[in-house]
């Protein structure tokens, strides 16, 4: 019986050029892949690392003082509109601060003023030293201090007013602050931030009835995933940080890493930067 030698061969050839062409494919799916890590890792790379640095070059204003003289009780029968009246000595509201920082840095227009916050909320910034805000009922917790026309806090003893206000009948205290313990007071950043000023934000907050230091307690600051440990009392930059919702928290903790009890000295806040 005779065969039939050319479908064989045929068969032979075809069967050669699908394994030599699934091989090539196997070859440049293995290029690509190898290409795709690359370029995964180049990207990486090439993204922005969060940085947070001291912020240096702020005049001390070392002697500024900042004192309420309205209202001179505290204890408020019902909750609603409230003047406040400050004074301040050594310090001059509306002034822009002098140094490389306001050039640095998101900047008020209006210059120097004070911070006002209450319950460790995020600040209303007051220009003037007379105002009213509205105060619901029951017992609240203000702090208001200086700060410069950048939002950097004057921090010194005499910069800051703090007070318990009792307002309303039955006020009832939901937070248990204790005023004599460490307490972390949350300042900046705040708000949404554009251009030029996504490239530097300020992180700034005030400590009340404790120190900062390496073998003590200190702040730690984690800003989108990334932690950093803050021993000094002081104002830093950050840097680094993507377009879009930035996430800071910010924690008083003691020498072994431990929160310290307290209900401001766990916070956490969003900030937004865009194009």
């Amino acid at each position: 019986m005779k065969m039939n030698k050319p479908p064989i061969i045929m068969s032979l050839i075809l069967l050669a050029v699908v394994l030599v062409s699934c091989k090539q494919q196997k070859k440049d799916s293995s290029v690509d892949s190898a290409r795709d890590r690359e370029m995964q890792g180049s990207m990486e790379s090439e993204a922005p690392q969060i940085t947070l640095e001291k912020l240096e070059g702020s005049p001390a204003y070392a002697d500024a003082v900042l004192q309420l003289e309205e209202p001179k009780n505290t204890t408020i029968a019902d909750g609603g509109e409230v003047n406040f009246n400050f004074t301040m000595n050594n310090y001059e509201l509306g002034a822009q601060t002098s140094g490389p920082n306001a050039e640095r840095l998101a900047n008020s227009g209006k210059g120097q003023h004070i911070h006002f916050i209450l319950n460790n909320q995020p600040y209303s910034a007051h220009y003037e030293p007379a105002f009213a805000k509205e105060i619901p009922n029951g017992v609240h917790h203000l702090v208001a201090f200086l700060s410069r026309s950048y939002h950097e806090s004057v921090k010194n003893e005499r910069s800051v007013v703090v007070k318990k206000m009792v307002v309303g009948p039955d006020a009832e205290d939901t937070l248990g602050l204790d005023m004599e313990s460490p307490t972390l007071i949350y300042s900046r950043p705040k708000g949404e931030y554009s251009g030029a000023d996504t490239e530097n934000l300020m992180l700034d907050f005030f400590v009340l009835n404790t120190t900062l230091s390496e073998n003590g307690n200190k702040v730690r600051a984690t800003i989108n995933g990334n932690e950093f440990t803050i021993s000094e009392w002081a104002p830093h930059i950050v840097r680094g940080l993507p377009m879009g919702e930035v996430t800071i928290q910010l924690e008083l903790i003691d020498g072994e890493g431990n929160l310290i009890p307290g209900p401001f000295n766990q916070v956490t806040r969003t900030v937004t930067l865009k194009e």
